[in-house]
């Protein structure tokens, strides 16, 4: 169901979300992969509320390439400088934990941040 108000909502979340990715380390203890989940979470948000503006039900997933799937299947165009934005569902998940992974780093971290702000910013104009 389509419902703009419900999708403001999300694109809020986003905001917020890409706004504690902007902080960066303001102390020692912020970790690069606590920052690329804010930064994944802004992009998955901000493609949960196209969803919904586009009347698209979707599962509680964190996969982006999933989202982009659903809504390239209405025929939205997702330029291509925002596919980037897929390889950051690795960070929704398998960075949150201790674990086997690349630590992440300051270039990582920066590239994330920078790929979100400009899934939001295409989102946000979607919508409005």
């Amino acid at each position: 169901m389509k419902n703009p108000e419900r999708a403001k909502e999300w694109l809020k979340r986003a905001k917020s979300n890409l706004a504690r990715a902007r902080g960066g380390r303001i102390i020692e203890d912020i970790l690069y992969e606590d920052l690329c989940f804010d930064a994944q979470q802004a992009v998955e948000k901000a493609l949960k509320a196209l969803c919904i503006i586009h009347g698209i039900r979707f599962s509680k997933v964190h996969d982006i390439s999933y989202l982009m799937e659903l809504l390239e299947k209405t025929k939205l165009k997702i330029p291509k400088r925002l596919q980037k934005a897929k390889a950051l569902t690795d960070y929704a998940v398998e960075t949150r934990y201790p674990g086997e992974y690349v630590p992440v780093d300051k270039d990582m971290y920066e590239e994330a941040l920078k790929i979100a702000e400009k899934v939001v910013i295409w989102a946000e104009k979607m919508l409005a």
